[in-house]
């Protein structure tokens, strides 16, 4: 396997980071001072003005409502050793480099700069509407009991040398530099493999651009991001672009384990994916839930048992699994998880052991327990598909109890706004009492988002100030929710799930979606002693 370069050092020369734009072939042409590129050395690759320091390259990006270009001279002012943009300016004394795809320049800089650690890293890249995080999480499991050191990069952290970094930017893809450092880390820590959530916005921007990827994970296509990506069609393209990176060429070298791709079967646009891992001369690993179905990685049962258990069947071996995590929806998960077990030939009995190892996932059903006689649970459903799968998992604990499904949750403002009466409609069908609030309202009126959901909900029968119950103030709503919850209720938090803050017009908000259910059942006198 290559070592990528150098564990010590970063950068080179700006003539080197020309020749490896030109090698991309993303380079037009080289203005002011190219004669003397090779003795400008590059310390930091940005496309943040206010990031840059002395000897940084800066990239401009066009952006939806800022343009870099016009950043530029505070860039040169700040000590940028050199520009990268699409369009010239009238800035004397520092190299332009002007390249014809500005996010793929930035891209191709960043992994040169960190000297290309995904080359040294085996890669598994997961996309999807809904599942990539709890997908991950489990495949990191099972590496690392198969004794393989794993990294992971995604919505809930950044765990490098088995240390957790954070992710308070809780960008799931983070850009380009931000990303190429954190595979430099997890290389320098000693890590074998990196597990990579890649959303439809990292692959669609060319974040993941030079990323190596070895296998591919498809989890499912529902509805999300309609306001970057306009129709669902472009949405479900982005998503095929992880397949597709597969192809072995100048970002992707051969690191001796092949190219694989696991695939849900079960997914109606599956076909989308398998004709792009095809094309990319991928291994195949299908997997599915129908135990009759095609899949050649499949449950054959499953049964929910303090978490879930099933016989899963698959071409190596067949054998009972057992994972801690509630909710149906999981097998998915864990069946996509063995895809990659049966991807890299680990050895089943470590793959089993991972997956069962695995006790829980941040801010996913997870339960907040005072002792009352209800249950609260906290979790990340924020599409119209995983709040559906999230409320029809937790409904027969409700029915066991001869209690209600109660629910707290909203839409995220500045974004998809198609998915906001679905969610109501959802949360309609589901639950006997729904409870909209604030996700993260950032530049809308909470008022608008708010009443876009309840017009999902009416149409399901439920009446306004009745049991359709619209609360701004999140802390506010959780508190009504769980001071309406009688014995045998469930209450279920929605949408926030591991994150540390609210989006508001005037910038993030510090939030804790638990300890706001500890609090609201503190205030009614659960957790005495505790």
């Amino acid at each position: 396997m290559s070592t990528g370069g150098s564990s010590t050092t970063r950068g080179g020369s700006l003539g080197d980071l020309v020749s490896r734009l030109e090698s991309r072939d993303i380079l037009r042409s080289v203005l002011a001072g190219s004669s003397a590129l090779a003795g400008i050395e590059v310390l930091g690759v940005t496309h943040d003005s206010r990031q840059v320091r002395p000897g940084w390259v800066f990239v401009a990006i066009p952006g939806e409502h800022h343009d870099g270009h016009d950043h530029a001279p505070a860039a040169v002012a700040a000590g940028a050793a050199a520009l990268i943009m699409e369009r010239a300016q009238p800035i004397p004394g520092v190299p332009q480099v002007l390249v014809g795809a500005p996010r793929r320049a930035l891209a191709a800089a960043a992994a040169w700069f960190e000297h290309d650690p995904s080359h040294a890293l085996g890669i598994v890249g997961i996309t999807g509407t809904d599942g990539k995080t709890t997908t991950a999480y489990l495949i990191r499991s099972m590496l690392e009991a198969a004794g393989l050191r794993t990294g992971l990069l995604g919505t809930i952290d950044v765990i490098a040398g088995g240390r957790s970094l954070g992710n308070p930017g809780r960008a799931t893809t983070p850009e380009a530099p931000e990303l190429q450092a954190h595979l430099r880390q997890m290389r320098d820590a000693g890590d074998r493999w990196a597990v990579v959530e890649s959303t439809s916005h990292g692959l669609a921007q060319e974040r993941v651009g030079e990323v190596a990827y070895d296998v591919a994970v498809h989890t499912n296509v529902t509805h999300e991001h309609l306001e970057f990506h306009k129709t669902p069609a472009a949405y479900r393209a982005a998503k095929r672009r992880l397949f597709e990176r597969l192809a072995i060429g100048p970002a992707n070298p051969d690191k001796g384990h092949g190219k694989h791709a696991v695939i849900n079967l079960d997914d109606p646009f599956s076909d989308l994916f398998l004709t792009a891992a095809q094309d990319a001369g991928a291994t195949i690993h299908g997997y599915g839930a129908d135990p009759a179905g095609v899949a050649t990685i499949r449950a054959l049962t499953v049964r929910e048992r303090q978490g879930i258990e099933m016989d899963v069947r698959t071409p190596r071996w067949e054998e009972r699994v057992h994972i801690q995590l509630a909710g149906r929806f999981n097998v998915h998960n864990a069946l996509a998880a063995i895809g990659v077990g049966e991807a890299l030939g680990l050895d089943p009995g470590a793959m089993r052991a991972g997956l069962a190892g695995l006790e829980r996932v941040p801010g996913r059903m997870e339960s907040v327990d005072l002792g009352q006689p209800f249950q609260v649970i906290v979790d990340y459903a924020h599409t119209p598909e995983a709040l559906a799968k999230a409320l029809d998992a937790l409904a027969p604990l409700a029915l066991v109890g001869g209690g209600r499904l109660i629910c707290v949750f909203g839409s995220a403002g500045d974004r998809d706004v198609a998915k906001r009466p679905m969610m109501g409609r959802v949360a309609g069908e589901r639950c006997r009492v729904v409870v909209v609030t604030d996700e993260d309202p950032r530049s809308e009126g909470s008022e608008a988002i708010l009443d876009a959901i309840a017009v999902g909900a009416e149409r399901t029968g439920r009446v306004r100030g009745r049991d359709l119950l619209l609360i701004p103030d999140r802390a506010t709503a959780i508190a009504t929710a769980i001071g309406e919850a009688r014995p045998g209720d469930v209450v279920v938090l929605a949408g926030k799930g591991h994150e540390r803050s609210i989006e508001m017009a005037t910038g993030p908000m510090p939030w804790d979606e638990a300890a706001a259910a500890r609090a609201a059942l503190l205030d009614l006198g659960y957790g005495a002693g505790r």
